[in-house]
């Protein structure tokens, strides 16, 4: 790898009026030619392979693969799919974690001539099977650890491809497919308004215009290196996957699911990471593990994208990355890519407590309109409608949906107008301040949420009559669901029962934080419910709902105060669950953390999270600890837990 401080980007004195050529060292940066967006991600792909069939392609904590074996592995798994499938061009579901085999499974599906559609494994199986029944996937592919998942999603209706069970020797040459442009390459699902996820559709060629716009902004070369923390199923993957695999660099998968966040820094410096793209939560989680004095000294920028971005996201940057590293915040979504980027160095001033989202990127028209359809003036807010070539076909299988959303270009451009719903004002210098959202979507942690999905899953309760759900701020940078839910029958549902009844039906990240039982809802004058009088309804606590337990052993009591700290609340019982008491998998990482340097134990991430109670979680410590003591010292430990359980009754 090269000396950072030689291919590093030069400080300009303006860095938001600067082309991206200005604003890069551009010695070593080979552009991304424009005309190459008119052809499919596999013909790119095999491109890259081609030309740097040595360079490593993937690189994950366990396993690496060079863009000739990424290419070789994703052939044997197109030639499978066309040998069980044929020629047709389908949707094909690809159930894997965040590693090697999922990259070649996406290529594979590609050079296939299909499209893809990723289901995280973590997620409900109810929600799983709704997604496969939706996206008429008629195969999933797969490998040997979520093998049995996939046949009980399948139920013999669908075809299952075990990706271990093919021949690793092989080498199949590359198919060859014809594939156009403006084919489908893949079917993400999102939060959707109806109170069901939608499924949005990404062609090939709007796909490589983000490759070849972030190619351009940011200079990315061969011999970057770029950290994917997002899972595969998150749009904002699309990003940092092909950016980085389409340009011959190196792409490093990093599951927090199973690594969580303590020994990021370490590995992003071991690794001499240097393109770094994840939302401003995580990053602010990561660098709760970092001391003061850490630096990340490959890292050329640092991409913060999804949520609003801070002062204090600032200051974080400046104090953990070297002067030549740039913070990039942008405006995105899974329909336009992105719409405005807005560069921070580290000697630039910061007045905003709240970044904008940054000046114009080319192929993205931005107008700003009022409630009438009439363009604002500066400094006036307004609706933000893109205009371009290069949006989102659409979402599956709902044409009124992508009807009220995509409209044609009045003028006759051949552009399409897409109206995002989120509102903004233009400042006189050209740069736009992101101002919320018009309707009941919010964004937590990254990920899009449409409250309607929540509030629809609510609604089955046999025993809900009314249940609105709404986002409040919890701390000074982060928010939470709250759900307000008005009981049909008394009495009335406990809390505990409805967080179970909607976690087997949603992902933790659209699980509620709080819930509060109403005997009605507020509503104005109008007959609509008002929002704002909810959050000064009182939150009923778990602690009337079952009696209050107190830790009642060392470990319990450790454990307890660890949770405290890390929730936020001072008293918690040994039987209350971590997601509600507002745990999120984030928070498990510092928990998990805490444990670590606590316990002098190293338990894994993921088998620590499925103790969802301290009492179940002091056990794992335990039996972790019982099997590095001696037998004299089990046994005086085992006697100190009987005598504890016994005074506790």
């Amino acid at each position: 790898m090269a000396d950072p401080a030689e291919s590093m980007p030069i400080r300009p004195a303006q860095p938001q009026a600067l082309t991206a050529q200005r604003l890069w060292s551009t010695h070593d940066f080979r552009p991304f030619d424009k005309g190459a967006i008119d052809q499919s991600i596999a013909d790119r792909f095999e491109q890259q392979a081609g030309q740097y069939p040595n360079r490593i392609a993937i690189k994950t904590t366990h396993q690496q693969l060079t863009y000739a074996e990424l290419n070789q592995a994703a052939n044997r798994v197109a030639h499978a799919i066309v040998a069980r499938r044929g020629s047709a061009n389908e949707p094909i579901a690809l159930l894997f974690a965040q590693d090697v085999a999922v990259m070649a499974a996406m290529l594979g599906v590609l050079k296939a001539g299909r499209f893809y559609v990723p289901l995280e494994p973590s997620h409900p199986q109810q929600r799983l099977m709704s997604l496969l029944e939706d996206s008429r996937a008629g195969l999933i592919v797969t490998n040997g650890r979520f093998l049995p998942l996939a046949h009980t999603l399948a139920h013999d209706a669908v075809d299952v491809l075990d990706t271990d069970a093919l021949e690793p020797q092989l080498s199949p040459p590359d198919l060859g497919l014809a594939c156009a442009a403006e084919n489908l390459a893949c079917l993400l699902y999102t939060s959707g308004s109806t109170g069901k996820p939608k499924g949005l559709l990404q062609s090939h060629r709007t796909i490589l215009h983000r490759v070849w716009s972030e190619a351009t902004h940011l200079c990315i070369r061969p011999d970057d290196r770029a950290v994917m923390l997002n899972p595969f199923t998150f749009s904002a993957s699309l990003r940092v996957i092909f950016s980085t695999l389409l340009n011959g660099a190196t792409l490093y998968p990093f599951s927090i699911r199973d690594e969580g966040l303590s020994n990021l820094g370490a590995w992003l410096v071991q690794e001499g990471i240097t393109l770094y793209y994840s939302t401003p939560t995580i990053f602010r989680y990561f660098t709760s593990f970092l001391k003061p004095e850490d630096r990340l000294p490959t890292l050329r920028m640092l991409h913060l994208a999804s949520e609003a971005t801070t002062r204090r996201d600032v200051e974080l940057f400046r104090q953990h990355c070297l002067p030549h590293c740039y913070l990039v915040h942008s405006l995105s979504s899974g329909e336009t890519g992105a719409l405005r980027v807005y560069f921070v160095d580290h000697q630039m001033p910061i007045t905003d407590t709240v970044l904008p989202v940054g000046y114009a990127v080319e192929d993205k028209e931005i107008l700003l309109l009022d409630e009438n359809g009439a363009a604002v003036g500066t400094n006036q807010s307004g609706e933000i409608i893109v205009k371009s070539r290069y949006l989102s076909p659409g979402y599956w299988r709902q044409p009124e949906l992508t009807g009220a959303a995509f409209q044609p270009d009045p003028t006759g451009s051949g552009a399409r107008l897409y109206r995002t719903g989120d509102l903004g004002l233009l400042r006189p210098d050209g740069c736009m301040v992101h101002l919320g959202r018009k309707d009941f979507q919010v964004k937590i942690r990254g990920h899009r949420i449409n409250m309607a999905e929540i509030e629809t899953v609510l609604l089955d309760h046999p025993a809900v009559r009314d249940a609105v759900v709404i986002a409040r701020q919890q701390r000074s940078d982060e928010q939470e669901l709250a759900a307000y839910v008005v009981p049909a029958v008394q009495p009335a549902p406990s809390v505990s029962a409805l967080q179970r009844f909607v976690r087997e039906r949603l992902p933790e990240y659209m699980l509620p934080a709080a819930f509060v039982l109403l005997e009605t809802l507020p509503r104005t004058h109008t007959g609509k419910v008002d929002r704002p009088a909810l959050l000064a309804a009182d939150q009923v606590s778990l602690d009337q709902e079952k009696p209050f337990t107190a830790p009642r052993t060392p470990i319990e009591t450790a454990l307890a105060a660890i949770w405290g700290e890390v929730l936020g609340q001072e008293r918690i019982s040994i039987h209350d669950t971590f997601l509600a008491l507002g745990g999120h998998s984030l928070r498990a990482t510092q928990v998990a953390s805490r444990v670590r340097d606590t316990f002098r134990v190293e338990i894994p991430l993921a088998d620590l999270l499925q103790a969802s109670t301290i009492a179940e979680m002091a056990l794992v410590i335990l039996q972790s600890q019982a099997e590095q003591m001696t037998t004299a010292e089990l046994e005086r430990l085992l006697a100190e837990v009987e005598g504890s359980a016994e005074a506790t009754g």
